[in-house]
């Protein structure tokens, strides 16, 4: 019975840190996210762009705030609601004929990038520092 039970822990073990020291699986090709928390990042900073492209087309100006977009492409209130997305947190401003958005992490490293987008579409990151305009695309 004792070393049934530390087999099973052996196995249970092997599972765990097996599942720890995977990498990050793109989940697209040409995924430019290092990280599963990037790649939410990304994916809320590509829904922003067309929600603004889109409501820009209806509407003649860009948003000035993200609850503006709620009802836009797949943006609702509750998607805009908090600052915080995941490991991130989000900071917008907008004008009529333009906008910034940008998500930074807690602690910005490797696999946590800070990102900046604005109505160029055109995501930029920073490995080391917040992203701006200046910073390069990812």
């Amino acid at each position: 019975m004792r070393i049934r039970n530390f087999v099973l822990f052996l196995a249970v073990l092997a599972v765990v840190s097996l599942a720890w020291s995977q990498e990050y699986q793109p989940k697209f090709k040409g995924d430019p996210a290092k990280s599963d928390s990037e790649a939410a990042a990304l994916g809320f900073m590509r829904t922003v762009v067309t929600a603004e492209k889109n409501y820009k087309t209806k509407h003649n100006v860009y948003a000035t705030s993200l609850p503006d977009l709620a009802g836009t492409g797949s943006i609702t209130r509750r998607t805009v609601a908090s600052n915080k997305r995941g490991d991130y947190t989000v900071s917008f401003s907008g004008k009529p004929d333009a906008y910034k958005l940008t998500m930074t992490p807690a602690t910005i490293d490797a696999t946590h990038r800070a990102f900046f987008v604005d109505q160029s579409g055109k995501i930029k990151a920073e490995e080391d520092k917040p992203a701006t305009e200046t910073s390069p695309a990812v």
